[in-house]
């Protein structure tokens, strides 16, 4: 048969990986797909620049809509990242009947519902595995290997640049903007880092698990996201000693009210495998009814590459296939995407640490924990620090029991009112993951 001809929107990292997992292991993926795979054609802004990737034989072109626009090319692969030019590419590529394959996990979380709808309408693919955790393949697993359970939850590691700065913070004792600095340095985070260390990045790639676990439509808007920026040296170092250890977690649970969707620190115990998952790596642990718990890990460039490559496999194994009979985009048969509200923060339910500022003077903690027994919050352990010899105020450390987030609020609140207390309390959420 003719080789399936693609083009490739996009020669970074990713693109270039991409193309680089293609060539090395062409024979192999020709062998799996049942047709060669051929990139022909490839948009980059700058094509002067040095590449990752060997682009002998492949036109480069600096007009992506010329590649969008060509009648030979079957597949469209997009990665370029955003979702301003980038949506505008896959819409087009979908209305000229081409195939779309992407990486691009801020394009999906806020606007697959209407590029699904499109490819539907027009009975074509849009793949999409190297948007969420890299090389790991989590949305075939979910969506495929796991089709027999009932998901429970989902909490992933999903953000490298973050797990490599709450590493070292942990390993070396480090502070925050500190670690932060030599991730930009060694390339892990952006010169503006905000979509990595506030967690958007994460609530992205949770936005999409979500709607594979549970059968709901994309709603990136509905996720609580906070990030790391607030932790501190310190911080990790009573999770330690309480025997935890802080990650940054996109979590997703079913529960009966409605679905939880959120991206926060969290305290996790160290004997959990996941919260031994060090620097870039990334893992997702996805909890079935039938299954049980599965963890899968990993991260990469040509990992992520790989991913992209295993949809362009996919999609040329099925392309002759009624459109009817593939495998949905969100694993639920479109009719059957369920509306299951997705529960506001304050509606939540965790466990909690609690690190406050107190006077070091005597009933200060009687007065705290006089607060948490009116509000029925129960406390799991303690523990207070000593003050420095020029400080009035010592640190005391609490972690709680499980509790709606808007029960803790309001005991934070009289709490913070209290004179003997200095500043506003810090809350990290605890997860056990059992």
């Amino acid at each position: 048969m003719k080789p399936v001809k693609i083009g490739v929107l996009g020669l970074g990292t990713v693109g270039g990986g991409t193309v680089n997992v293609l060539r090395r292991n062409a024979d192999e993926i020709a062998r799996r797909a049942g047709r060669e795979i051929q990139v022909v054609r490839a948009f980059a802004r700058d094509l002067n620049r040095s590449r990752i990737c060997d682009t002998t034989g492949i036109g480069l072109t600096d007009d992506p809509y010329s590649i969008v626009n060509d009648p030979e090319i079957e597949i469209v692969a997009e990665l370029i990242g955003g979702t301003g030019i980038a949506r505008d590419l896959v819409l087009k590529a979908l209305d000229n009947g081409k195939h779309v394959v992407t990486a691009n996990k801020a394009l999906i979380a806020l606007h697959g519902n209407e590029i699904f709808a499109k490819a539907r309408a027009q009975g074509l693919m849009v793949a999409f595995e190297a948007a969420v955790a890299g090389g790991i393949p989590i949305i075939k697993a979910v969506r495929e290997g796991l089709a027999g359970n009932t998901i429970e939850w989902v909490a992933g590691i999903i953000n490298g640049t973050c797990n490599y700065i709450l590493t070292e913070m942990w390993e070396k004792g480090r502070d925050f903007p500190d670690v932060l600095q030599e991730a930009q340095a060694l390339g892990y985070a952006e010169a503006d880092p905000t979509f990595d260390v506030e967690g958007i990045d994460a609530a992205h790639k949770l936005t999409i698990l979500a709607s594979i676990a549970f059968g709901i439509p994309l709603q990136f808007d509905k996720v609580y996201i906070e990030g790391i920026s607030g932790i501190t040296r310190l911080d990790v170092a009573y999770a330690q000693a309480l025997g935890y250890r802080i990650k940054l977690l996109g979590i997703a649970r079913r529960t009966p009210a409605g679905v939880e969707l959120r991206v926060h620190p969290t305290l996790i115990p160290e004997r959990r495998l996941i919260a031994n998952v060090n620097g870039v790596m990334n893992a997702v642990l996805v909890k079935g009814d039938a299954v049980g718990p599965t963890l899968f890990y990993g991260a990469g460039a040509d990992p992520t590459g790989s991913s992209v490559v295993a949809d362009l496999v996919d999609v040329v194994r099925m392309l002759t296939s009624d459109p009817d009979n593939r495998v949905p985009h969100l694993a639920f048969q479109p009719g059957s995407i369920a509306d299951i509200p997705v529960l506001p923060a304050s509606e939540m339910q965790t466990a909690y640490y609690l690190r406050l500022s107190a006077e070091d003077k005597p009933g200060v903690l009687a007065d705290v924990t006089r607060i948490l027994a009116d509000h029925r919050i129960s406390i799991e352990a303690i523990i207070q620090k000593e003050a420095l010899a020029d400080e009035s105020h010592l640190p005391v450390i609490l972690l709680t029991h499980k509790l709606k987030e808007k029960e803790l609020n309001e005991a934070l609140a009289r709490i913070e009112a209290l004179s003997t207390i200095n500043g506003p309390v810090k809350r990290i959420r605890v997860e056990t993951l059992g």
